[in-house]
């Protein structure tokens, strides 16, 4: 059985993010102007977070390394995203390689303030063979890794791209409806899925929220953190959110992956559910909303 027995937890969610640092440009903020932006966000809500370090991004040179290293300095933990971001499932990408990846990604993540063997797959994939999925959680034990499950899942990423695209079309484009679309998105994924959490545990688990390191979070993270905190859910850190006996397990699909949560309800052969397609569409609803704006009070929250 995949569900655990457990003392109930009150609901609460712990920050992470993934695919940093970037020292990609971006409008309005520099790669360290980003950096900060979100650090300093953090700090001032006091919240303890953990960064996924995806090396090729920016931490194998000094400048980007540096940026890492000032989220650890800030007391949060830094976890291991591979070395270029390849995607387990490509046809391409051997088991070997990925598991080569991380490696490499390790020998620069452990010397950074912060550092924990906490290992979060690409694109949330766990392997879409048997040879990669069995492969891969073997490497991991050997390793002392652990799976940085994620189990509140967002498509931060489509907003980011739409944001990105605005502002190089028009450094003075009105962003408002773009934020209140955000916002929207996060809320309906963290209901969704804590609803969802409900139904397969019987119980509010600890929910591991996925951001990433861009410019969306930049910009917007205080919104975030504020909408969290206005809905009554308490701010944890990683640490105590996979201390969730939740955590603890492993969907045994053939191709394993995504939200944790979405991976057990699949497992146990959930259909159709309340919100069940929109944590599916990467943004597609609120995108659309945004090309009808009269459409976007009225419908956004729902």
């Amino acid at each position: 059985m995949l569900a655990l027995a457990g003392t109930a937890f009150a609901q609460s969610v712990a920050f992470t993010f993934d695919d940093g640092p970037q020292l990609s440009e971006t409008p309005r903020l520099t790669a360290q102007q980003r950096n900060q932006a979100i650090l300093d966000t953090l700090a001032r809500r006091k919240v303890q977070a953990a960064l996924f370090v995806t090396a090729g991004h920016g931490a194998n040179r000094p400048e980007g390394y540096a940026l890492a290293k000032a989220w650890g300095q800030a007391g949060h933990v830094l976890g291991n995203h591979t070395m270029t971001h390849p995607d387990l499932h490509g046809a391409k990408v051997s088991l070997a390689q990925y598991q080569q990846e991380i490696l490499d990604c390790d020998a620069i993540v452990r010397t950074l303030p912060g550092y924990q063997k906490w290992f979060r797959y690409t694109y949330l994939r766990e392997g879409n063979t048997p040879e990669k999925r069995d492969g891969m959680r073997a490497f991991l034990r050997q390793q002392g890794y652990r799976n940085a499950y994620v189990s509140l899942d967002t498509s931060d990423w489509r907003f980011d791209d739409k944001l990105r695209a605005m502002l190089s079309k028009n450094p003075q484009a009105e962003l408002a409806p773009l934020r209140q679309l955000y916002l929207a998105h996060v809320k309906q994924r963290a209901l969704a899925y804590r609803a969802l959490s409900q139904q397969l545990q019987g119980r509010d688990i600890a929910q591991v929220l996925l951001l990433h390191h861009n410019l969306v979070n930049a910009l917007w993270l205080d919104d975030i953190i504020a909408q969290f905190t206005d809905m009554g859910w308490t701010i944890t850190t990683p640490a105590a959110a996979f201390a969730d006996p939740v955590y603890q397990l492993a969907p045994e699909r053939a191709a394993p992956g995504q939200s944790l949560l979405l991976s057990m309800g699949r497992t146990m052969g959930l259909g159709k559910f309340p919100g069940g397609e929109r944590l599916v569409d990467d943004g597609d609803y609120e995108m659309d909303l945004l090309k009808d704006p009269k459409l976007i009070d009225s419908r956004s929250t729902k």
